[in-house]
């Protein structure tokens, strides 16, 4: 399988350290964050990143990379938010975010590793815009589910949902990172 686990490891800890520096500056503030507000905000993200690969040209500057890297991260927020529920105010440390970060890292990148044993790495010839389409679909997915109070009758849940826009913007990230070394 590649170095897949190793690059996966190497972009989570990009992730993961701002992930920690946005908690000193903030804290937790995400806790008061309602489920449909964090699939909105990683909605704006993806759209953003679609709008971009349409035109070929940006307005702002921002890294493309970093909205992925928010994906990633809101999608974590909102694991956290499907275990905890939400929160009226700030209730936990730093370290105790960090915690929770961590346990759901490890759960989706285990999720990865049983998929790319049956998938073969496929998405490793996919290109960077699918990913985004891919993650834009699982919103909308996502959006559906939260209209529906949460039910399904026969589709996985949002958290699946979320683990899966973690791993695209891992394959996004490091097809991107493969790209600037071509």
């Amino acid at each position: 399988m590649s170095d897949t686990p190793a690059q996966f490891d190497q972009v989570i800890q990009e992730c993961r350290t701002l992930f920690e520096k946005k908690l000193k500056d903030y804290g937790a503030a995400w806790r008061i964050l309602r489920l449909p507000s964090l699939t909105d905000q990683i909605f704006i993200k993806a759209q953003r990143l679609r709008s971009i690969e349409d035109k070929g040209t940006q307005k702002v500057a921002d890294d493309l990379r970093g909205e992925f890297i928010g994906i990633l991260n809101y999608s974590i927020i909102a694991l956290v938010q499907l275990e905890l529920g939400v929160a009226d105010q700030i209730d936990m440390s730093p370290d105790e975010a960090m915690g929770y970060y961590d346990k759901h890292v490890q759960a989706t990148r285990q999720l990865m590793l049983d998929k790319n044993h049956d998938y073969g790495e496929a998405w490793r010839d996919m290109r960077v815009p699918s990913f985004t389409d891919l993650i834009l679909q699982k919103l909308l997915r996502v959006k559906q589910i939260e209209d529906n109070a949460g039910q399904t009758l026969v589709s996985e849940g949002v958290d699946a949902n979320y683990m899966d826009m973690i791993n695209y913007s891992v394959f996004a990230l490091i097809q991107m990172e493969e790209l600037k070394k071509k």
